[in-house]
Parts: C-alpha cells; structure tokens; sequence
C-alpha cells in the first residue's frame, strides 16, 4: 500500500479510514492497459494483492518479514449473529402556520437572508470552476455571474458536444415533520434541477444517496427504515431510476457535559441527493437567466403539488420560528415522469428561453433568482393560484 508515513504501525495502515481510495478487480491479462490507463491520468494506483482458489485472507509486510494477517476467510464471512434494533415510532404535536400578521415585504427580505436562499458567491468564487476546459455550464450564470444554475454539465471531449449532468436535491429540514415526505421532496428536486439539461429518457439518470441520520435517538431508527423504503423500494421503482451508489454517516448526535448538566445536538434525517446523466448536447443547458432582448415573453409555473401550496417545514417557516403542519411532498411520480419528458420535448424544440426550478423560498425566489441573473424586472399575476398569497409566494 502506497504510504507516505513510513512511521505506520501495520494495524494502522490495514485499519484506517483513508478517503477515495477505491479496491478493483483487474484481469491479470488486462494489468498492463490498467497501469496505462493509470498512468495517462496520473492517477496512483497499486498492485496490492491478487485473489487465489485458498480461502485464506493473508497479509504480508516487508519491513518486519512477516504476515500481520493470516487467517480464513470464514472468520470474515460466517455467519454472525443477526443484528435486532427494537425502533419505536414517536408522535409529536404539530400546529398549524400562523402568518396572519406577516408582513409579504418583511417575509420577502427574511427568506431572502435565509442561508438556504441567499447568494452563496462566498462559497463558489474560492475555487476554479472552469478546470479542464470542459465545463461547459457552471454556478455563475450569465454575464453578471449570479449563482442561480440548477445543474453542473461537463464535456465529454474537446472535439465533441456530448457530456455528463449532475444535479443535488435535499429537504433536510421538512424531516422534522415527515422523514420519508424529505426523501422523496430530495428525489424531486434533484429530478428538476438536472432536467436542465438535455438528457435522452428519465431512465438515464441514476442517483447517488448519502443517508445522515442519528442512529439510536428515540424515533429516528424508524424514521430512517420509513424513508428507506419510500425512495430505494417506492418511489425509485416508480420512476425507473437506480440508486446503484451512495453512503450513510450515522452518528449525527453529539452529547456534552456543561456544568454538570447534559448537553446534546441531534440533527434530523437528512438525505443529500446526487443525480448524474449522460447529455445529449451539452449546448441544449437551460439557464434561470430571463431575456430581455427578445420583446416580452411569459412566465409559466408548472405545478407538480397541484396547488396545495403546503408550507410546513418551509423557508418562510423557518424564517419565522415555525415547523408547521404538512410539508410539501412528491405526491404523483407519474406527474414528474411526464414532467421530466415535456421540458426536454420543449427544449429540443427550442420553445424555451429560460428554466430555473421551485425550491427553497418557492415561487417567490425563483423570480428573483431569474430576474437577478437576466437584470430585468419581473410582472407576475398569482390571482388564479390561491386566496394565500403567503402559500402562493413561499
């Protein structure tokens, strides 16, 4: 194993958690075109092993001229006694949403400050984002730069117009009200961020999960099997989508002692969505940019919750203090199935200047959004969307 401390004990190099290093399988015939292949990347690699019909598991170590590990493979893959969690399922009040005294301009310029919704130029000019010279669509968008793209999409090649999309979906907070609702709201919008860009069929997709989740605090190991079968054996299936990668930290509680009183911070199950995609033509991305240099054109919100405008576990919400009762959802997989498919047929048929998807802060900051990176101004009449103009906006 390749390692620049040389004052490693052999446990700690056999044992230790080292980030993005990857263990294959290489055909002995195909090693050469591996190293080659490695070698045109610059990527390090090492051959540390090779699998044999023994049933043996042997490590060796050269500077100490002996074997560390020599034992068989059945004291790894026996049978081990199964693992039982008795998980019990915790109910909590839920109020309602006050607004009846908010201010629409003071909640505005709240949600607009909210971390989730503000500009994040902080976190995005710190590095290169045009590495490779194969980004073809990065955060900044248009020529004022403002950090509103739904999807990252890469080149495959210099000579060609092909690539590759990726796109992220979270609705951590909402898991306070309804775990598996978050799942399947990540899944969503991960979906409408990445069809952005041009991408043959919704089957291409597939998913990356990351699973954050307190394990052992009282309600959330069933919290966690509730969501787990929303997206990996409900809602995945019924869109045709794999999950074929992902990963899970589950101690998301941290306990301490202060004044000889017991502190704790418990986060709530938290899915963070990542979607990759072949794209047909990496010059069909949409941005959130409006147009202004093409007379007046129409804004047109397409509605995947039907109009029930839930706020629960919103960014207005927490702008305000409040949980709330219901938090939105992905309701209708079919809606989205057939959603994806109409805005690629109105991008391939160049029927669309401009896209940017509903999500933290709602309708009310994906206008902003475009019309900060289009630097126009924005007329929008939400008379036939509800009687709440706060449900309405947020």
């Amino acid at each position: 194993v390749p390692n620049d401390d040389l004052g490693m004990s052999p446990m700690e190099i056999w044992c230790n958690e080292s980030q993005e290093r990857y263990v294959m399988a290489v055909d002995v015939n195909k090693l050469d075109a591996f190293k080659a292949i490695c070698e045109r990347e610059r990527c390090p690699y090492a051959v540390v092993g090779e699998a044999v019909d023994e049933q043996q598991l042997i490590l060796g170590d050269a500077h100490f001229d002996n074997n560390p590990i020599d034992i068989p493979m059945n004291l790894l893959f026996g049978k081990p006694p199964r693992m039982l969690k008795d998980v019990r399922r915790k109910t909590f009040q839920k109020p309602e949403l006050d607004f009846a005294d908010i201010d629409l301009e003071e909640a505005a310029l709240r949600v607009l400050q909210l971390p989730t919704v503000a500009n994040k130029t902080f976190l995005i000019s710190i590095g290169d984002r045009s590495i490779t010279g194969m980004v073809t669509r990065d955060q900044m968008v248009g020529p004022w730069q403002v950090p509103v793209a739904d999807v990252a999409v890469t080149a495959s090649g210099l000579m060609g117009y092909t690539g590759e999309a990726m796109a992220m979906g979270e609705r951590t907070p909402l898991a306070l009200l309804d775990a598996p609702a978050s799942g399947r709201m990540a899944i969503g919008e991960s979906i409408t961020n990445i069809a952005a860009s041009a991408i043959a069929q919704l089957s291409d997709i597939k998913l990356s999960a990351n699973w954050m989740a307190p394990a052992g605090h009282p309600g959330e190991d069933a919290k966690l099997y509730d969501t787990v079968k929303a997206v990996g054996m409900e809602l995945c299936p019924a869109l045709g989508i794999a999950i074929p990668v992902g990963k899970d930290s589950m101690s998301m509680k941290t306990v301490w002692q202060e004044q000889g009183e017991e502190r704790a911070v418990t986060a709530p199950i938290s899915l963070i969505i990542s979607a990759f995609a072949p794209v047909t033509d990496v010059r069909r991305t949409l941005t959130p940019q409006l147009r202004s240099d093409l007379g007046d054109t129409d804004l047109i919100l397409i509605d995947l919750g039907k109009g029930m405008n839930r706020l629960g576990a919103s960014a207005l919400a927490q702008v305000y203090g409040q949980i709330g009762h219901r938090g939105a959802d992905l309701d209708d997989p079919a809606a989205m199935q057939r959603f994806f498919n109409l805005i690629q047929e109105l991008n391939q048929s160049d029927l669309l200047l401009a896209y940017h998807d509903r999500s933290d802060g709602g309708l009310f900051a994906l206008v902003c959004e475009m019309a900060f990176a289009g630097h126009c101004g924005v007329s929008i009449d939400i008379d036939d969307l509800g009687e709440d103009d706060c449900a309405v906006l947020f």
